[in-house]
């Protein structure tokens, strides 16, 4: 055996290890001996997203253009499903697990608990002051943009603003479009799965026309260089940098299992927090709530700093080791493979790449207002509120020769697409 291949590992294992016991799951599975509950929906949901993410990571264009292993997770699953490859009673378990047993909720906590509270303080604010004008900008001129363009073409404008303009906006799958199929759920009380499977293919391909055109802005800055700060975002100075405290950094990477446990607490109380202040005002979804929630408390800082660490680790666990999983349900619980294909057509094609457009040209002309080049705020404040989350912004900002650009994207990311979501919540309300 290669050295390569005895090196080469699986979900933290080595792949001959991992074969043994994902065998194990397998046999189980088809037998009808996988345990209900949780006990047999997490080992399942491992070897199914551990193996798809692996082939989507390593499939040519896809991993460079449609999102990889996410996109092959959701898509094979489901397909998995759709032609019953899967026995029924596994598919069972895993649906359980998503809706019955909350797993969803329980993962959407960590990420927005964690995702807030483990930015700097600093950064956040300023973000507010002067980051967020520009991504307002791209996603109100993406929004208008697809209205106007589904009214045109009679796909209808309030259908292209929630189904194709807001999901794309959102910040990908995990703390995107599934938390807002479950808001457009609860609302307009219709099935998440039956949303999603909308919302899916717009994700997806806003995520590839987003890749594509950061590297055409970096070509333009090129063409005309009074548009870009080749790197830089802000004009003044030759950029102003946000950095993180060097302090707050060293404490939040070092990882401590009972500040995981402390984190788990916390980022749950926070969504119970949320239920309760929807209980009183129930026209904002819980999720909306607890991102107010969380944000104000980051901005005053009202929470010892050891505590935003415990969320921002328990955070981390979550995303690194359950994010697979989470694609796995998705791919089961609210991905129907039949819906998603009718929903492709040359309308649908073309109210994506309107709001990707919108994006690039609201963030760049309002960036531009506040003191930002029009290249740099288009790529991190319209293109990394149009991709797929963490993996899309690494993309877009490779594709645009700008990875020194990453702390904004990750406030695209992060803030803006817990915005997205406050936003959502109010649009449903509105139209």
């Amino acid at each position: 055996m290669s050295e390569e291949n005895k090196g080469f590992k699986l979900y933290g294992l080595p792949w001959y290890y991992f074969a043994i016991f994902s065998a194990i799951v397998i046999v189980a599975t088809f037998m009808g001996k996988l345990p209900k509950g949780m006990i047999g929906a997490f080992p399942l949901m491992i070897v199914i997203g551990t193996v798809f993410n692996e082939i989507g990571n390593r499939c040519p264009i896809v991993n460079t253009y449609l999102g990889g292993g996410a996109i092959v997770i959701i898509f094979g699953v489901a397909a998995l499903c759709h032609w019953k490859v899967l026995p029924e009673a596994s598919i069972k378990i895993v649906t359980n697990f998503m809706k019955g047993e909350g797993f969803l909720d329980f993962y959407i906590a960590a990420l927005i608990c964690g995702s807030i509270l483990g930015m700097n303080r600093d950064l956040l604010i300023k973000a507010a002051i002067r980051y967020l004008p520009a991504i307002i900008g791209g996603v109100a001129l993406a929004i208008a943009g697809a209205g106007l363009v589904g009214q045109i073409t009679g796909y209808g404008a309030k259908k292209a603003i929630l189904y194709i303009a807001v999901p794309i906006m959102g910040g990908g799958m995990g703390a995107g479009a599934v938390p807002l199929s479950k808001i457009f759920g609860e609302t307009l009380q219709q099935k998440p799965e039956d949303i999603i499977n909308i919302m899916i293919p717009a994700v997806a391909l806003g995520n590839a026309m987003a890749i594509v055109a950061g590297g055409l802005l970096s070509k333009l800055g090129k063409a005309v260089p009074s548009l870009t700060g080749n790197g830089n975002l802000l004009i003044t100075k030759g950029g102003e940098e946000i950095k993180e405290d060097p302090e707050f950094l060293a404490a939040r990477d070092k990882l401590n299992l009972t500040v995981m446990g402390t984190g788990l607490f916390l980022a749950t109380s926070f969504f119970a927090w949320g239920c309760i202040v929807q209980y009183f005002i129930p026209k904002i979804h819980s999720y909306a709530w607890m991102i107010i929630s969380v944000a104000v408390v980051k901005a005053l800082g009202v929470l010892p700093q050891k505590y935003e660490i415990c969320c921002y680790q328990w955070f981390q666990f979550v995303m690194k080791n359950l994010t697979g999983v989470l694609l796995v349900g998705i791919g089961v619980a609210y991905t129907n493979l039949g819906q998603i294909i009718s929903a492709f057509s040359a309308e649908y094609l073309m109210l994506v790449g309107v709001t990707v457009i919108g994006a690039i040209v609201g963030s760049g002309l309002v960036g531009r207002i506040v003191g930002f080049y029009f290249v740099e705020s288009s790529i991190t404040a319209g293109l990394c509120m149009a991709n797929m989350g963490g993996t899309g912004d690494v993309a877009v900002l490779s594709a645009a020769d700008r990875m020194e650009l990453m702390p904004f994207a990750q406030i695209s990311s992060r803030i803006g697409g817990a915005f997205m979501l406050i936003l959502a919540s109010v649009l449903l309300q509105i139209i």
